[in-house]
């Protein structure tokens, strides 16, 4: 349409003045739920933090438990060992300078009780020939047809031109029945033929006390193993046990390849549990020592002490939850009073600035809305046009017909200014009595003529009757004014006054017509609407 721009719609009402309260009220509300939200992650973060320091806390604490143990252990086997080995060592040599065609027997035995006596872990030491016959013990009874050539050390002496000594797998001894650990080594002949064995052989009770004496849990283990994995001693206890081997356990297959010594948390491939274990090879001899804490052992104390604190903490998030949801229904209760109080205002406001009889804006409104809209127009520029109507001999159409006729004919009018503006941002009020103001922002003079000659013909299209009219029908006048505030001031007053004078003129020239003036120009041509014959 001519002369108006449709891309701009200013609001034909003020803002909110309470709007700023219902977003403190909402930012209120927000914060509140984001501090209960922070103070519940905070102390879940802080405990879970706790938890797991606790938790590695415990796990070094264990890994140095099973490092210490696995040392002493490793320490303890073969300073054992070392022993009969040195005595074995002696004893050999002295037998092998002597001769043992020529050994003196009384003499070697009353050695050999002594040695013993002085020596815990010994259980006893043996000297046999080359057919395995018993030549010499610290035992005062010798049994009777007493031969050791089916042992697998004597096979392996005799095989074997290896010096070392040897320490053998447990077997139970055939003097006491007891089981023993034998540590052997081989005697020769002058001439370097095979003279013998020499035996020391030591109490796997000796370790069994030992091991004993660790404080370590009821699952625990230790472990006293050969290289090849065969088990010499463990904890717990028990003679099979020494059947087993630990030649396919983690620790054998995987870790002593690589380092003598270490910590592995594995399964146990004897019972099955899992544990932490401290193993060690001994530098000096093929042995294998293994600690072992069962993983509940360090765990569990620290399970007990996660879920003291998680029911703590559950308890702790409870209240602070049951507290925030008091303070949030408390808050929400009053956002909604606050709510309903910005809507009763809202109401009454609108109520205020309303026309009860046609639902239009009333002349309060206009006073408001047209200071803002000049402001508006003078800061970004554009043109505003205002539209002064007055129903045409409105006072006979009352004195014919009453007024509540006359109600009804302002309602139609009202309702056909209603239709005829488009845009959200154009108000029409009812100014007082049977006249009715239409508000133009962004339209100029040309833009409202067209807006004015169309409620003209708009209204003379609805056909009231009125038969104090000359042309038996309700018509309508009008007087436009408009400016442009960017170019010079202007007042709502002005304006008003304006668009008021030149609708008396419209009345003084014949009604049903408009007639419009450039406000801004302070020029008094007027141009007339056409008024149909």
């Amino acid at each position: 349409m001519l002369g108006r721009k449709r891309s701009y719609m200013p609001p034909d009402t003020p803002p909110d003045s309470t709007s700023s309260g219902t977003v403190r009220t909402a930012t209120v509300f927000r914060l509140t739920v984001c501090f209960i939200v922070l103070v519940i992650v905070t102390f879940v973060t802080v405990e879970g933090w706790r938890a797991w320091r606790d938790y590695r806390q415990a796990f070094v604490m264990a890994n140095d438990s099973v490092t210490n143990l696995a040392r002493a252990t490793a320490q303890h086997a073969e300073d054992a060992i070392r022993q009969v080995d040195v005595l074995t060592d002696a004893l050999g040599e002295r037998v092998e300078g002597d001769g043992l065609a020529s050994i003196n027997v009384p003499r070697i035995h009353a050695l050999m009780v002594q040695q013993a006596r002085i020596m815990p872990q010994l259980h006893g030491l043996f000297i046999y020939g080359p057919d395995g016959q018993w030549i010499v013990t610290d035992k005062a009874i010798t049994p009777d047809q007493a031969n050791n050539a089916d042992r697998d050390y004597f096979i392996y002496h005799r095989t074997h031109t290896d010096r070392n000594v040897r320490i053998g797998e447990v077997v139970n001894s055939r003097s006491t029945g007891e089981p023993i650990i034998p540590v052997s080594r081989r005697l020769n002949n002058p001439d370097g033929s095979f003279a013998g064995v020499l035996l020391g052989t030591l109490r796997v009770s000796y370790f069994v006390d030992y091991y004993g004496d660790f404080k370590i849990d009821d699952k625990g283990a230790l472990v006293l193993a050969l290289r090849d994995g065969r088990i010499l001693v463990r904890r717990p206890f028990s003679p099979a046990v020494t059947t087993q081997t630990l030649a396919d356990s983690v620790i054998f297959k995987r870790y002593l390849p690589t380092s003598n010594e270490g910590v592995a948390e594995v399964k146990a491939v004897v019972d099955g549990t899992y544990r932490l274990y401290g193993y060690r090879a001994l530098s000096s001899y093929p042995l294998v020592v293994e600690a072992g804490l069962s993983r509940e052992s360090f765990v569990g104390p620290w399970r007990r002490d996660l879920i003291k604190t998680g029911l703590y903490l559950l308890l702790l998030v409870g209240f602070l939850t049951g507290f925030g949801f008091i303070v949030l229904g408390q808050l929400r209760q009053r956002i909604e009073m606050e709510n309903e109080l910005r809507q009763a205002h809202r109401t009454v406001q609108e109520m205020a600035l309303t026309d009860s009889l046609t639902g239009l804006g009333n002349r309060r409104k206009l006073d408001m809305v047209l200071a803002l809209e000049i402001r508006r127009a003078k800061r970004q520029g554009y043109p505003l046009a205002l539209i002064m109507l007055d129903v045409d001999y409105f006072k006979r159409f009352n004195d014919k017909y009453g007024h509540s006729a006359g109600d009804d004919c302002l309602r139609r009018v009202a309702d056909t200014l209603r239709k005829t503006l488009k845009r959200p941002a154009d108000l029409a009020v009812r100014y007082g009595g049977e006249e009715f103001t239409v508000l133009l922002p962004d339209t100029s003079e040309v833009g409202a003529g067209l807006i004015a000659q169309e409620i003209v013909e708009a209204v003379r299209a609805l056909a009231i009757e009125h038969s104090e009219h000359p042309l038996g029908i309700v018509t309508i006048s009008g007087g436009i004014a408009s400016c442009a505030p960017a170019t010079g001031d202007v007042t709502p007053d002005e304006l008003i006054k304006a668009a008021d004078g030149f609708l008396y003129s419209a009345k003084n020239n014949g009604r049903n017509r408009w007639e419009s003036v450039d406000t801004s120009s302070r020029v008094g041509v007027s141009r007339q609407g056409a008024q149909p014959q």
